[in-house]
């Protein structure tokens, strides 16, 4: 079944881009929240020669609502809005109940009934995916980037990522 979900389905960026940043993230996650920014910064500052790849790493024991967060910006790449729920989500960290869910897909013309419940829960299979992918990569937390398959570390910052790309 995780065939069926390839592994670079959120891509920010052109998707040939000759660079890969790759992001394992939670949704519910302050530090996914702050590095949201550089991220996105450093994809369109480039000219289109990176690519940003978002993997979910929901850390489920810490943040109650990362699992449903995930499965709710699932349900939304069905139609082409991932990022638009991704941000969505990671701007309203302290609303991601099932009514809040509801309410951010209605916002993106989304039916509500697809982002909770049986329908999203046909997208689990996905989510585990990425994270058995994460913890064989050695993820423990999230964000945890790599650039060109280098695992970066340290404080996300525009700067610091620019750098990084330089020497992969």
């Amino acid at each position: 079944m995780a065939d069926d979900f390839p592994a670079e389905r959120h891509t920010y960026g052109r998707p040939d881009a000759p660079v890969t940043v790759l992001e394992f993230g939670d949704l519910e996650c302050p530090y996914c929240r702050a590095a949201a920014a550089p991220l996105r910064e450093l994809v369109d500052g480039s000219d289109g020669q990176i690519r940003l790849v978002w993997r979910h790493f929901p850390l489920f024991e810490v943040h109650p609502y990362a699992l449903s967060a995930a499965l709710a910006a699932e349900a939304a790449g069905r139609h082409g809005k991932f990022w638009e729920m991704h941000d969505a989500l990671l701007a309203h960290q302290d609303r991601l109940s099932e009514p809040d869910l509801r309410r951010a897909a209605s916002a993106l013309g989304i039916d509500p009934a697809e982002v909770s419940g049986a329908l999203a829960q046909e997208l689990a299979p996905a989510v585990s995916a990425d994270y058995t992918a994460g913890i064989e990569m050695g993820v423990r937390a999230t964000p945890t980037v790599y650039i060109d398959g280098e695992r970066f570390r340290g404080k996300i910052t525009l700067e610091r990522l620019r750098e990084a790309v330089a020497g992969a």
